[in-house]
Formats: structure tokens, sequence, C-alpha cells
């Protein structure tokens, strides 16, 4: 008579049901998938046939007893590693909303704004435009294969039962707020600068020449000038986006094996 001893089972659930926690609450937290656009079904079954496909690789995974709290504590740092490294990847886009959002308010297009149908929430229309293009881009360079290529290999870097991420991998995710803005800063700084130089030309006009309606000539022309530095400024985005994507990917690395 076939008998599954506790072993066995503490072993299949170490091999399987672990990762799928990492790798779920990953696909959750991502970019493009994790949005309100993909069904919740669509994301749990691409989490079990990833699951299916790397849990055969795992090894040296701990044999608790499910329902033991050492068993729960293990779950708990598997949705931490994997939701700590899909808001890793969260920045990188989230970078490209700010810069837009800092490029529309300098040309007066603050107030332009629309719904995201990916999170749910008003931004920035040119935010918006970025958040599609780098959206875009990142899928058309597989940049959604590398991601889960590096999450496969978090299973090596940090094995199960590890203890997690450490604190100071904490505190380099804590730290990379600042990178985001700074990032948004070096992509907008170009038509931020000019739009600038814009709009002290019009100061200067408007003490030259009190009478004139600055208001209703400066704000058309800013918006014009607006929209044709963000059009220049689009000409070699690819670079910027492709190194900002391989620091992404390598910050995710990081943080795994940081003492």
């Amino acid at each position: 008579m076939w008998e599954v001893s506790d072993a066995q089972i503490g072993q299949f659930v170490g091999q399987h049901l672990w990762p799928l926690f990492r790798i779920a609450s990953f696909l959750m937290v991502m970019p493009v998938i994790g949005t309100q656009i993909v069904s919740p079904r669509v994301r749990l079954v691409l989490a079990l046939l990833i699951t299916v496909v790397v849990a055969p690789q795992i090894k040296d995974v701990p044999a608790l007893d499910p329902l033991s709290w050492p068993s729960l504590a293990i779950v708990v740092e598997q949705i931490f590693v994997g939701v700590a490294m899909g808001f890793c990847l969260l920045l990188l886009f989230q970078l490209f909303v700010v810069a837009g959002q800092a490029i529309a308010m300098q040309m007066g297009l603050g107030f332009a704004s629309m719904v995201d149908p990916a999170n749910g929430i008003s931004v920035a229309a040119l935010g918006q435009f970025y958040l599609m293009l780098v959206t875009l881009l990142f899928l058309s360079m597989n940049g959604h294969l590398v991601a889960f290529e590096v999450i496969i290999d978090s299973f090596e870097v940090l094995p199960i039962g590890a203890g997690g991420i450490s604190q100071g991998g904490w505190g380099l995710i804590a730290g990379r707020m600042s990178w985001l803005f700074a990032g948004a800063l070096m992509i907008a700084l170009p038509a931020v600068t000019a739009l600038l130089l814009v709009n002290i030309s019009f100061g200067v006009m408007t003490r030259a020449a009190p009478q004139m309606n600055i208001f209703s000539i400066g704000f058309p022309v800013s918006v014009v000038l607006g929209l044709l530095f963000f059009w220049i400024g689009t000409a070699d985005f690819l670079p910027g986006f492709q190194r900002l994507t391989e620091d992404t990917l390598g910050f995710m690395r990081t943080i795994l094996d940081t003492p």
C-alpha cells in the first residue's frame, strides 16, 4: 500500500509551494504583468507554469511541516523577496512617469491628465506617453524574459530558507528612491532647462513692454515649444532607457547577495 510520510509532504511543499509564493508575488508587483490590464487568473497560471519548470532545479530545500510556524515564516520571506524584486522593476517605469510630470508642469500642461488604465490613477498626459513608450520598448527588448531569468536565478543567489533579504539589501531598496528622482531629473532636465529659458525671456519682454498681455501669448508659446523640446528629447531615448534597464536588472541581483 502506498503511503506518504510527513517528510515527503514537507519536501513537496518546499519544492513547489515556496517557490510559487516568490514567483507569484513578483508577478503581482512587476510592471505590465502586475497591472490591472492582466487578469489575476493569467498571473496565477503563469506563476504555476514557471514554478513547474523551476521546481526540479531547486536544491537544498528545507523539509518542514507545512503547518508549522517555521514553514509560515519561510512563506512570508518568499513573499517579501518577490515583492522587493518586483518593486525595484516598478521603480524603473515610475521614473519616466515622474519625468513626464516634471516636463508637463514646466510647460503648463500639468492639468492635462488622463486615466492610466494599468494602475487606475490619473497621470499627466506626457507621463502616460512615456509610460506607454517604455512599456513597448521593454516588451520589444524581451525585458520581461530577462526579468523572469532574474527571479529564477534568485533561487541560487538567495536559496529558500536562507533568511530572506538582508538588512543591507532593504537599505539599498530604500535608497533606490533617490535614484528614481535623479534619473527622472536627468531625463527631464534638457526640456525643463529650455522651458526655463523661455520663461525668463517672457519675463524680460514683460519688463520691456508692460502693456503686453504675457498670459495670452506666453501660454500657447510655452506649450508649443515644450512639445517641440519633448519631441527632440525622444531622439536619444532608447540608449538612456537601455542603460537604466540594465542598471535596474543588475540592482535586483545586488540586493539578493548584499550582506
